[in-house]
């Protein structure tokens, strides 16, 4: 491998500003979030609570990350394929 000497890197105005802005936007952000949570809590639509079942919310689990289980045959030719004696 090579060695090299270090880059320099310099902070420029541009990039703070756009800093700040991208920082505000995403307090803007949180704060409208928390917003929703206090309503929601109020009105009893919270996050997922705990009446529903185990099935439901690994179910809700599955489809945010896009996992979609198959069923496995239960039968000996699916489980060693098609051997013919």
């Amino acid at each position: 491998m090579l060695r090299r000497k270090p880059t320099r890197l310099e902070l420029k105005l541009d990039d703070i500003e756009e800093f700040e802005s991208v920082r505000k936007d995403l307090e803007s952000c949180k704060k409208q979030r928390e917003d929703v949570d206090v309503v929601g809590a109020s009105d009893g639509e919270g996050a997922i609570g705990l009446s529903n079942d185990h099935k439901s919310r690994e179910q809700m689990i599955n489809d945010r990350i896009g996992y979609k289980p198959q069923p496995k045959p239960n039968n000996r030719s699916s489980q060693f394929g098609s051997f013919e004696f």
